[in-house]
C-alpha cells in the first residue's frame, strides 16, 4: 500500500508474520513471511490476533490484506501437517487444529465489523484463494493467479470451497475444485472471485483508492450492512426482507443516518459519529 503508512508497533503480530501499517483510516496487514506466505498455526495465529484488534480500533475504517513477494498466499503450510504424521495419532489432532483455526479465521473476516480488502499481485491456491474469496472485497493485478488444487495431490479444497461457493456460481467453482487448474485474474474477475483486474503498476493505488472511498462513510453504517448483508444471504425470500426491513428501522434510528440525511438535504459534508 501507500508507502507513507506509518507502523503501528503495537499491532505487530508475533514474530513479525504479519506488518500492520495505518493510514487515513485503513490498517493495511501484509503476510510477511515469503516466499509462500503459508498460513502455518502461527501465520493463522498471527493475522487473527491482529484482525481482532483492529475490531477494537475506532482509528480502523477499513482492513487490507496485501503480501510480500510474488506469492499472496500459498495455502497450509504442507511440511508443517506432514511432520505431524509422525505423532502417535499419525497427526489428527494437529489436524484437526489447523482445520479449525482456519475457520475461525475466516469467519473472522466475514464477520469483522469493518470491511476488508484483499490486495492480491501473486498466486493464492487452496486456503490462499480461500483467504481471497473470504474478505469482503479483492483486487487483483493482471499477474496474480487462483486455484484450489488440492485435488492435485489427494487432498480435496473441502474448506476453500465453503468460501469460494460462497462468492462464485456452482458451475465455476466445481470447475475449480474438480480440476485443481490456475485461474488468471481475468477470469476470476469474470468468475466473480475479484471485483477488479488491474495492471500491477495499478494495484495499490487501485485498493488505496477503494479502501479510501470506504473509509469515508459511516463506520457504524459499515458495520450494520455488511452484518446484514451476510445474515439476510442465508435466509428465504421473505425471512430476508423482513429482517432487512427491522435492520433499516434501526439504522434510521441511528444518529449518523439523522446526521447523513440531514447533510445530503442541506447539502453539506456530514460528520459521522460512529452512533
Amino acid at each position: 500500500m501507500a508507502q507513507t503508512a506509518q507502523a503501528h508497533p503495537e499491532m505487530q503480530a508475533p514474530l513479525a508474520l504479519v506488518q500492520a501499517a495505518s493510514n487515513g483510516g485503513v490498517l493495511t496487514l501484509t503476510l510477511s513471511n515469503p516466499p509462500a506466505n503459508a498460513l502455518s498455526i502461527a501465520m493463522m495465529e498471527a493475522l487473527k490476533g491482529a484482525l481482532d484488534r483492529a475490531r477494537a480500533d475506532n482509528d480502523v475504517k477499513v482492513v487490507v490484506l496485501a503480501h510480500e513477494g510474488k506469492v499472496f498466499c500459498a495455502g497450509h503450510d504442507l511440511k508443517e501437517m506432514t511432520a505431524h504424521r509422525a505423532d502417535a495419532d499419525r497427526g489428527r489432532a494437529f489436524f484437526t487444529e489447523t482445520m479449525g483455526l482456519c475457520s475461525d479465521l475466516m469467519q473472522t473476516i466475514v464477520r469483522h465489523p469493518k470491511p476488508v480488502i484483499a490486495a492480491v499481485g501473486g498466486v493464492a491456491t487452496a486456503a490462499g484463494c480461500q483467504l481471497v474469496a473470504s474478505c469482503d472485497l479483492a483486487v487483483a493485478a493482471h499477474g496474480a493467479r487462483f486455484a484450489t488444487p488440492g485435488v492435485n495431490i489427494g487432498l480435496f479444497c473441502s474448506t476453500p470451497m465453503v468460501a469460494l461457493s460462497r462468492n462464485v456460481s456452482r458451475k465455476h467453482a466445481m470447475e475449480m475444485l474438480l480440476t485443481g487448474q490456475m485461474i488468471d485474474a481475468e477470469t476470476a474477475l469474470s468468475f466473480g472471485l475479484v471485483n477488479r483486474a488491474v495492471p500491477a503498476e495499478a494495484l495499490n493505488r487501485t485498493v488505496s483508492e477503494l479502501a479510501q472511498s470506504i473509509a469515508s462513510k459511516s463506520p457504524l453504517t459499515l458495520k450494520i450492512g455488511k452484518e446484514a448483508f451476510y445474515a439476510q444471504i442465508e435466509m428465504g425470500l421473505t425471512e430476508a426482507y423482513d429482517y432487512a426491513a427491522r435492520v433499516m428501522v434501526e439504522n434510521m434510528m441511528a444518529r449518523d443516518a439523522e446526521e447523513g440525511i440531514g447533510a445530503f438535504i442541506e447539502k453539506r459534508k456530514p460528520e459521522w459519529k460512529g452512533e
